[in-house]
């Protein structure tokens, strides 16, 4: 464990583009309510680091980042950024922060609350109750993997090159995460793979299957990922924690946000051994809304949640964080992405306050 909250401790805070500046905003509101508002040090990434200093990953972003107990991140990247050389892209400075700082296992939970039933597009009865863990590799697979590249082939044609790459080493450390994690919870662990056809992913499953023998109390299954794809719509309360490669894990994790009505309501914390973390909202930047006091920030609220228990061990304040959103929701209040008949529109600086507000009163 990295730090507890009576310590002297450092939080690196990266608003990023777009909407992050917005939702970091309300976050910081959380840690000032918590009195850690003099624990908090900024600094900038994505394409604002490309702004600032012509790097998505400015040196002083990266020194912080490392001599931190933790990071809370707004979002990167947006359309002006698009033409920009592919290592300058705000999304190279999250993959390299990732990987500097080598969290390489990411936690992204899809809860139904269920004053949010109604936003959600599938039937009350199919996503009810919905509690899914889903456990994402983080530092390997095809974003990482070399060789990798545009250049010309022999026929003097462009060839676009991504290499999916895993070692046994790296499979065995997230799947020790996910057994301890579905032993903790209720016992059922289901790897997504493409084994029939892809070699990585066959030795994925040989991997994790070799593993399971040492958590004999967790029964372990197997899906292919086209499968898990289906099945997360069609009957997605068969699972209680997923475990999956990088690429997989990225698109699987978005299906699933979807289940409990937006994207804005899902968190994720990205771990390292020691449990370090960054924490961010699993959505994106989304310049359309940036600026316009549209975003939801409850996703990066309740990432900070995830930081007070996973880097902090601090229970106390999640509890508290968690149900504060609870209230605000059963209030009615609502941003625009979760609006539902009957429910109270509020921007994203008025959810903030809704939320800081319920803390006081409980």
């Amino acid at each position: 464990m990295v730090g507890k909250i009576g310590d002297a401790m450092k939080i690196a805070v990266l608003p990023g583009d777009g909407i992050g500046p917005e939702i970091i905003k309300q976050a910081v509101k959380v840690l000032d309510f918590f009195g850690l508002k003099d624990s908090i040090a900024y600094s900038s990434i994505g394409g604002a680091g490309f702004d600032e200093f012509k790097d998505p990953l400015p040196e002083a972003t990266l020194k912080l980042a490392l001599e931190s107990d933790a990071v809370l991140l707004g979002a990167v990247g947006g359309w002006k950024y698009d033409k920009l050389p592919r290592n300058m892209r705000p999304e190279r400075g999250l993959l390299r922060i990732r990987q500097a700082l080598n969290l390489f296992a990411n936690l992204r939970p899809a809860m139904m609350f269920p004053e949010l039933i109604d936003a959600s597009s599938l039937k009350p009865e199919i996503v009810s109750d919905l509690d899914i863990m889903i456990i994402r590799e983080l530092t390997g697979d095809i974003y990482f993997g070399e060789p990798r590249g545009i250049s010309l082939n022999k026929q003097g044609e462009q060839e676009g090159i991504n290499t999916m790459r895993y070692s046994e080493s790296e499979i065995r450390r997230i799947s020790h995460i996910a057994f301890n994690t579905a032993n903790k919870r209720s016992k059922k662990l289901c790897s997504v793979d493409k084994a029939n056809v892809l070699e990585t992913t066959e030795l994925w499953r040989k991997v994790i299957s070799e593993v399971a023998s040492e958590y004999p109390e967790v029964e372990l299954s197997h899906m292919y990922v086209d499968n898990a794809a289906m099945q997360l719509i069609k009957e997605p309360k068969q699972f209680d924690v997923i475990v999956t490669g990088n690429i997989f894990g990225d698109i699987l994790s978005d299906e699933a946000s979807m289940l409990t009505g937006s994207i804005g309501m899902l968190p994720s914390a990205s771990l390292d051994k020691n449990n370090k973390g960054m924490y961010e909202p699993s959505h994106g930047s989304a310049p359309d809304i940036a600026g316009k006091d549209k975003a939801n920030p409850i996703a990066t609220i309740l990432s900070l949640s995830m930081m007070f228990k996973y880097t902090f061990n601090d229970n106390d304040k999640t509890e508290k964080i968690e149900n504060a959103v609870r209230s605000v929701l059963s209030k009615g209040y609502r941003t625009h992405d979760i609006l539902s008949k009957d429910t109270t529109l509020v921007g994203c600086e008025e959810m903030g306050d809704k939320i800081i507000e319920e803390l006081s009163n409980a």
